[in-house]
């Protein structure tokens, strides 16, 4: 077995590593931006796939990874872990439905609430403590859903029709252009910027660069949110106009 993910403000990452370290210690657990995955993900029959839902949609670089390297997906067994910062409906019956297409058998599928990641809008922010709390909640379910997968009744979130409605009309209908395509919404504050380069490092897309000395992006942002949670000069925003809270997961850990 193997575990792969796709993380932005690490939510997903602790998610994965906790399940893969509950169900087998020695398994590894690897992102879908490492160089080899491809090649890693072929020699396993069972895979945990995990990511960040997205308007209860599939990130853009997930769906691109999926399709890029469609002809790994035959007869693998495949569980899905969808983080969210509140409701999805769907999140990992969406994923679900596009590897089915490309011949895996899906398993079963896990939803976990954690901290909110969009720093630079007001909704869902949560005390420290709720977010603490909502972390300890996270690693009680996904304890459980490991027993029930060694038990072999996985969990089935997101997978039944209704879910797939509740998911489409609850978000995905209304916001289907937000991940359509990648985004040329992201802004960088030039005036704040002091060109540190952290957020050219940090981008899984190469979607932003600098330019005499300040950072400047193009239009393939997946939204992952890690430039505008990790800048220290707090100049990046994408959906909103000014950062409230800097969301990172380390944040939240006991």
């Amino acid at each position: 077995m193997i575990g792969i993910y796709f993380s932005g403000t690490g939510n997903t990452k602790y998610c994965i590593e906790k399940f893969m370290q509950a169900y087998d210690c020695t398994a590894e657990t690897v992102s879908i931006e490492e160089e080899n995955v491809v090649q890693k993900l072929g020699r396993h029959n069972e895979i945990v796939m995990a990511y960040p839902v997205q308007f209860s949609n599939i990130p853009k670089i997930v769906q691109d990874f999926i399709i890029e390297s469609a002809s790994v997906w035959e007869d693998k067994k495949v569980f899905i872990i969808a983080t969210m910062g509140l409701f999805s409906g769907d999140g990992a019956g969406i994923l679900a439905r596009l590897l089915k297409k490309y011949g895996a058998v899906v398993t079963g599928g896990l939803h976990v609430k954690m901290p909110d990641s969009i720093g630079d809008e007001k909704a869902l922010k949560r005390t420290l403590t709720q977010n603490r709390e909502l972390l300890s909640k996270a690693v009680q379910k996904i304890e459980k859903a490991v027993q029930e997968v060694k038990d072999n009744r996985a969990p089935q979130d997101g997978m039944g029709f209704m879910a797939h409605l509740a998911g489409l009309f609850g978000q995905r209908l209304y916001f289907y252009n937000k991940t359509k395509t990648y985004s040329d919404q992201l802004k960088i504050d030039s005036s704040k910027c002091v060109g540190c380069g952290k957020c050219v490092s940090i981008c899984p897309m190469k979607n932003i660069s600098l330019r005499e000395k300040k950072a400047v992006s193009g239009a393939r942002c997946t939204m992952c949110y890690r430039c505008v949670n990790l800048c220290p000069q707090q100049a990046v925003t994408l959906l909103g106009k000014r950062v409230y809270e800097q969301c990172r997961v380390e944040k939240y850990l006991p």
